[in-house]
């Protein structure tokens, strides 16, 4: 079988072009928007607080991991205080691990 010429080279890679554009673009196009309440963004850290922005433009502001300590020391059961602890430290380490996913995903 004979080696494909160049001339035909160039059509094939430029068919390829044309799919992968038209594809890609339906693609891209048949994708909805993701709901308001979609996390877009973290800042901030425990010790100073965080910032979470939404899609929808609002933005939420949780108290800084001492502040949640302190009002989980005033539970007067320790139940209560074991509970809301374990809350606020799995809370703040999740917020730290998706902002850290959100900038690793930013920054591709």
């Amino acid at each position: 079988m004979p080696a494909p010429s160049v001339a035909g080279m160039k059509w094939i890679a430029c068919l390829a072009l044309v799919l992968g554009i038209c594809v890609g673009g339906a693609a891209v196009a048949a994708v909805d928007p993701p709901p308001g309440d979609t996390i877009v963004d973290v800042t901030g850290d425990p010790a100073n607080g965080f910032g979470i922005r939404h899609y929808d433009g609002t933005e939420e502001f949780p108290p800084t991991h001492s502040e949640a300590r302190a009002e989980c020391s005033e539970y007067h059961a320790r139940v209560r205080r074991a509970r809301c602890l374990t809350e606020v430290r799995t809370w703040y380490r999740d917020l730290g691990d998706l902002k850290q996913a959100l900038d690793w995903a930013h920054a591709q």
